[in-house]
């Protein structure tokens, strides 16, 4: 009785894989010295492929399901063992279950700076990182190039290969594409897509798919990344020159209140010579000053050049008859003297015409009456 049972424990009937771990790509059932017997339940889930192998041969394949193993669902193994037809002993073969999930959130990241030439900064070394998913399309492919016989493979067992070709797929990309290092981030979707369509033959070589990828980052060195930081708090300031300025006065204030000694000495020997600095700006670099509006409907007396209401016979400030200025410029009606030749003003040629002999007003010739006062010209 001892002996059946041992017998009957080498025959394996239920052949069928759980993943608890979460990151096993491959799993050899354990058949050792047992052999499978023919009629046995064999389970396949989603996300999984079970391959047999036969004498170190590729033989079939099963997709996710429930089968009874018999001769005719596995033509391939029967050929290699060369079963007739109605064949029911147990069988040797090695079962692999291959997990088709896609595996994601591997990380990737440049171990050394990427050497770039940019437009505008020359050369620079940049250092980029992002993740990527992968899934097992073609597993036959994956068997013979990658995994071989092992008991257990893992993604951890293929990340390593897998981000050294990423990261010199981007490199390569990143040289080619020619985008300057200021507008890489703007650029960061197009690039992640374009690094999976240079990527995806490397890893269809090797039975996989590039599911995804994306580029986190693509940093600068720090001491571009410091020198980026002045030059945008240079922009920030604005007029460097009011900022200096402001500065000075902080300066000559913050001395003021500190207090005597000899340390406040030589700060109130910076702050005189910075505020006489500032004086010297002011005299070199006076404020003009603003000129005032022409008065309208005013004359100015010819004597004391106080201004008048149009219409005042005398100077209110000095007393002198008004009436020699009348005269006003032919263009811009400036009050002026009689016999000016140029407008004190604006320079203009008054006219050459004749004088009206109740208001002064230049008259041109052939003109019969003043525009002035309507006086009849003689």
């Amino acid at each position: 009785m001892g002996i059946f049972n041992f017998i009957k424990k080498q025959f394996i009937d239920v052949i069928e894989w759980t993943d608890n771990t979460g990151s096993t790509i491959v799993y050899r059932f354990p058949v050792g010295d047992n052999e499978i017997k023919m009629g046995a339940q064999l389970t396949v889930r989603e996300s999984q492929v079970a391959v047999f192998v036969s004498e170190g041969q590729i033989a079939d394949v099963f997709a996710p399901g429930r089968y009874e193993l018999y001769t005719q669902n596995m033509p391939v193994l029967t050929k290699l063992k060369s079963w007739k037809y109605g064949f029911n002993s147990p069988f040797k073969a090695e079962v692999y279950f291959i997990n088709t999930k896609q595996f994601t959130d591997q990380k990737w990241g440049t171990s050394n700076p990427i050497m770039m030439r940019d437009p505008e900064f020359g050369m620079l070394r940049l250092r980029a990182y992002g993740i990527f998913s992968f899934r097992v399309v073609d597993p036959e492919k994956f068997l013979k190039e990658i995994f071989g016989t092992n008991m257990y493979f893992e993604a951890g067992d293929i990340s390593g290969h897998l981000k050294r070709s990423i990261v010199s797929g981007i490199s390569d990309m990143l040289a080619e594409t020619k985008i300057p290092a200021l507008d890489l981030a703007m650029h960061y979707d197009e690039l992640s897509e374009k690094a999976v369509e240079k990527l995806q033959p490397r890893f269809e070589a090797i039975g996989l798919n590039l599911s995804s990828l994306f580029i986190e980052n693509i940093s600068l060195p720090e001491e571009v990344e410091k020198a980026l930081d002045k030059r945008t708090s240079m922009g920030v300031l604005g007029n460097m020159q009011q900022y200096m300025q402001y500065q000075a006065a902080e300066a000559i204030g913050d001395a003021a209140r500190n207090p005597g000694g000899m340390a406040g000495a030589g700060v109130g020997m910076a702050a005189g010579a910075a505020l006489g600095q500032a004086f010297g700006q002011a005299l070199n670099n006076p404020v003009q000053p603003e000129k005032k509006p022409k008065a309208s409907g005013v004359i100015i007396c010819s004597e004391c050049g106080a201004q008048n209401p149009e219409g005042g016979k005398f100077c209110s400030n000095c007393g002198r008859p008004l009436v020699s200025a009348k005269v006003r410029c032919v263009k811009c009606g400036y009050p002026m003297e009689k016999g000016l030749k140029f407008c004190p003003e604006c320079g203009t040629q008054q006219s050459k015409g004749r004088a009206c002999s109740k208001c002064g007003n230049p008259v041109d010739a052939g003109v019969k009456f003043c525009p002035e006062c309507g006086n009849k010209m003689e």
